[in-house]
């Protein structure tokens, strides 16, 4: 009887050590996937902010839609308005 209680109690013991050593391995993958992500995530920021230049906002905007910037003559600067409670 007792054997079998040792016998039971061993086989847990390496069982759960099994368990945690994939559990961890599969830790690991997860944490190089997140890394990989991040890496990924601040390309596209790079990226995204290369395509919203304002020359290049300005120069699809001549050369797609025909647009062109106003002579300064022709613009107007308007003041922000004040936040409420303020004067």
């Amino acid at each position: 009887m007792m054997l079998a209680v040792i016998v039971g109690c061993a086989l847990a013991l390496v069982t759960s050590q099994h368990q945690a050593r994939k559990l961890y391995v599969e830790l690991q993958k997860e944490q190089e996937l997140a890394k990989q992500f991040e890496v990924e995530w601040g390309q596209l920021q790079l990226e995204a902010s290369t395509w919203a230049t304002h020359a290049r906002v300005e120069r699809l905007a001549s050369r797609a839609l025909g647009m062109r910037v106003p002579p300064a003559s022709r613009v107007q600067v308007v003041p922000a308005a004040a936040p409420e409670g303020r004067p």
